[in-house]
């Protein structure tokens, strides 16, 4: 049990952990459990999408499992992964030693990189896309960054995501507002509170 605490605590650390293409973005972008919490439900609306037989409990648990191994190796933006190699197999490894979930964590990592699954299909398309909401958030914020990796974002669609579901999703994310949630919302107090029928103008 020792360990299984001592594993708890370091994926407690990952939140202290920024993605290092944070360095490209101001204001900076999530850390890694930011990160992989919205890759969880991201997946579990591909899965939704796509329907058909899917285990959404691997789906989850793979998606909160994904880069955990950056407790590790820390992470790694698109410049600096041209000159850095990382061993995230042994990382992941040493985590998982004498915890009680060592086995089944460590088939589902090979599953993931493998890639194959239906299910480690979808957490990768996730993890993809998390890029593209992070990207139309900054956009949104007044960063000019984004806008010059459109094309490539486009390209990724094209040829790196696996599922139809998550290409149309992606077209989608950078089609919608990342504020309409709350603006357009008819629940807000603009629209269906005290304000409603006040004249802001005045």
């Amino acid at each position: 049990m020792k360990r299984d605490v001592e594993f708890l605590y370091e994926l407690g650390a990952l939140r202290l952990m920024p993605r290092q293409w944070s360095r490209f973005h101001m204001p900076a972008v999530a850390n890694n459990s930011e990160h992989m919490f919205r890759v969880t439900w991201i997946a579990l609306v591909i899965a939704a999408r796509e329907g058909g037989e899917l285990d959404t409990a691997k789906i989850m648990k793979m998606a909160m499992l994904h880069d955990i191994a950056e407790s590790r190796t820390g992470d790694v933006d698109y410049l600096a992964r041209q000159y850095v190699t990382r061993d995230e197999n042994s990382a992941l490894e040493d985590m998982l030693t004498d915890t009680s979930m060592r086995a089944e964590l460590a088939q589902m990592w090979q599953e993931y990189e493998a890639r194959q699954s239906p299910e480690a299909k979808i957490v990768k398309d996730a993890d993809t896309l998390d890029i593209d909401f992070e990207l139309c958030e900054q956009a949104s914020s007044g960063h000019t960054l984004p806008a010059q990796w459109k094309s490539q974002r486009d390209q990724v669609g094209k040829t790196r995501l696996f599922t139809d579901s998550a290409k149309k999703l992606q077209q989608e994310i950078w089609n919608t507002n990342p504020h309409a949630w709350h603006v357009d919302s008819p629940k807000n107090r603009l629209h269906g509170g005290d304000w409603k029928d006040t004249d802001h103008d005045s």
